[in-house]
């Protein structure tokens, strides 16, 4: 056998092609189509993103030789990325909170987050935490109405446990800043915050070396409608302004640093939050550099990653789980500390034994079936991550420069900029949906109008200290249409019915029967569809028949002008009272149709809430 190494490359055979040959085959194969409409995504923060990337993209970029654990710390802050599960356990009793925190930790968490409002005495702490492996599991305490009281309960706790507090591992979830945001003012005065986060720090370092003290809740921005830039720029803007005022208060910048970590929610937009959390470490990695920390591991980025609430849903509340699992991917992939996953249900009622045990093993079976936690930055040398990543930190930077050369992220948002900034997109996120651009599978597309959930939703309260904002998620306006329509037939009516009336052209009438079918499923309406009908005269008789009070005519643009005329004309003469819609936008005819005593017309460019909110509000649902 011959030891001769071979070197050659694979594919050596084929010739290199160029970008710009690539480029113009593309442009052929457009025939004249504008490339930029065609091909660039532009995405809601305003990214273009090409429709592909080669190696001469990556080339130039400043962190794509860097390794994980070093600055910038865009591959992770580890060698590893063995992320820690978490479950948030939104109990108020330190007793059954306790009961479920120990469930949770023999089933796979591997750190908890405790509601601490209720916990007024040593003797609340010590009931909470009885039981739990104290040297072993993070705890992130959270709901506090004063963390200086937290503190000495603690000590005391411990104290009355056998246990050193000094080996407490976790975080408190003080984040003055976040409160701020949520409510648009402080709780005392802005120095008075400074002032306690001050003596925190200070009990820090004596009682609790190990636990996280502030913790910049940056999922807030996401869930109130933020872009993905707004979040990170947001959120660096935080950071900033308690590293400022805590050194002017004789903080040591180390110090400070090792006690900040940042929560982030991540989305179900795959490639951008993986690539999400790795501009975040490298713009951070950038801005505490400026401070010239003794510690190089002053420049990680300790980040939480949470599920986002803003994409989930009532209504097929399993599509849910899917969302989970790619968010879970994605915060795994860009490298997160640790993850909490939210349970599919949590849209409508708290998690039960059952979707918090799903939620767990989401991230279990990442760890110990799809191994994600054995490479480090797995998207390392992906020309579109990598240039995601660069595309991402450059304008969330811009928006972060903004934010300090107007006196930082306090004074910009007491001036109102950045709730009207948030308020911005969160307007065009709902614009996209309700025009279906963005699509919510189970909700504005592909809905199961027979699904009812109006029993199944119970009063609950989401794992959070900071309630003052309302929570908000992107389906609400179409679920709220969903629900009147459960209650208005709770109340004894017969659900709203819409009759198909299929006629003339096979394809075109299919197509268009589809798409009637899943626009008015929506709102929860009884769809009523056929196979069709040979002449107008059967289509009305049927329609008339089946006591429907909207009559959808689905045919081609064509066969409008005339099968369509003469089928408005005959309903509206057996019974004025009836709604008649058009599928599609005839435009040659529409004003004959009108006529004819059609009321509307739906298509791909109708607002669907909108029409449906006034076709509920016509039959009195809402």
């Amino acid at each position: 056998m011959s030891s001769e190494i071979n070197n050659e490359k694979l594919f050596d055979e084929f010739p290199p092609i160029s970008t710009e040959a690539w480029e113009a085959l593309i442009r052929e194969d457009l025939k004249g189509a504008d490339y930029e409409k065609k091909l660039v995504w532009k995405t809601v923060e305003g990214l273009k993103l090409k429709p592909y990337y080669r190696a001469e993209h990556i080339k130039n970029l400043d962190f794509i030789k860097t390794i994980p654990g070093k600055a910038p710390f865009v591959r992770g802050n580890r060698k590893d990325n063995n992320w820690i599960i978490r479950q948030d356990i939104d109990d108020e009793s330190p007793l059954t909170a306790n009961i479920k925190a120990i469930d949770a930790l023999k089933k796979g968490a591997e750190a908890v987050a405790l509601n601490v409002s209720f916990c007024k005495s040593a003797q609340d702490m010590v009931s909470l935490l009885k039981g739990i492996d104290l040297n072993g599991v993070h705890i992130h305490y959270y709901g506090a109405s004063s963390y200086l009281q937290l503190t000495d309960l603690l000590v005391k706790a411990t104290k009355i446990l056998n246990f050193d507090s000094k080996s407490l591992k976790g975080s408190f979830n003080y984040d003055s800043l976040g409160y701020f945001f949520s409510h648009g003012c402080f709780y005392g005065s802005m120095d008075s915050n400074f002032v306690e986060l001050a003596q925190l720090l200070d009990i820090g370092k004596r009682d609790f070396p190990q636990i996280k003290i502030i913790n910049i809740n940056a999922h807030q921005i996401h869930n109130s409608g933020g872009s993905l830039t707004q979040e990170l720029a947001y959120s660096l803007g935080m950071g900033v302004e308690y590293i400022t005022r805590l050194v002017a208060k004789g903080q040591d910048i180390d110090d400070v640093l090792s006690r900040m970590m940042f929560t982030y929610a991540i989305g179900s937009n795959y490639f951008l939050e993986i690539a999400k959390l790795r501009s975040a470490r490298l713009l951070w990695s950038t801005i505490t550099e400026q401070y010239k920390p003794q510690k190089e591991s002053s420049g990680y980025m300790v980040i939480h990653s949470i599920s986002s609430l803003w994409n989930k849903t009532i209504y097929d509340p399993y599509v849910n789980l899917l969302r989970c699992t790619t968010e879970a991917m994605s915060a795994s992939i860009g490298g997160c500390d640790s993850m909490t996953v939210l349970p599919f249900d949590i849209a409508y009622k708290s998690g039960d034994v059952i979707s918090n045990r799903i939620a767990r093993n989401i991230q279990i079976i990442l760890k110990e079936e799809a191994y994600f936690n054995k490479i480090a930055d797995a998207s390392a040398g992906s020309y579109y991550v990598e240039n995601l990543t660069d595309t991402i930190a450059e304008a969330s930077w811009q928006l972060f420069v903004a934010i300090e050369n107007k006196g930082g992220f306090i004074e910009t948002a007491n001036s109102g900029e950045i709730s009207d900034a948030l308020e911005m997109i969160a307007t065009r996120k709902h614009e996209d949906l309700a025009l279906r651009r963005q699509i919510l599978l189970g909700t504005n597309q592909f809905p199961n109008y027979s699904e009812k959930m109006l029993g199944k939703i119970e009063p609950k309260s989401i794992a959070s200290a900071l309630k003052g904002k309302k929570e908000v998620r992107l389906a609400q306006s179409f679920e709220a249409l969903r629900l009147a329509t459960e209650d208005f037939i709770n109340k004894g009516n017969t659900a709203p019915k819409i009759f198909l009336l299929s006629i003339g052209n096979p394809g075109m009438r299919k197509a268009r029967a589809g798409f009637s079918l899943n626009f008015f499923s929506c709102a929860g309406y009884e769809v009523i569809d056929n196979n069709g009908f040979k002449t107008p005269a059967e289509g009305i008789k049927e329609a008339l028949k089946s006591k429907a009070e909207i009559i959808c005519i689905c045919s081609s643009d064509e066969e409008y002008a005339t099968a369509g005329v003469e089928i408005a004309q005959g309903i509206k003469k057996a019974d004025a009272d009836k709604i008649i819609i058009i599928a599609g936008n005839p435009s040659e005819s529409i004003e004959m149709l009108k006529q004819a005593g059609v009321d509307d017309f739906i298509h791909v460019k109708t607002n669907v809430l909108t029409a449906l909110s006034d076709l509920s509000s016509r039959l009195g649902v809402i």
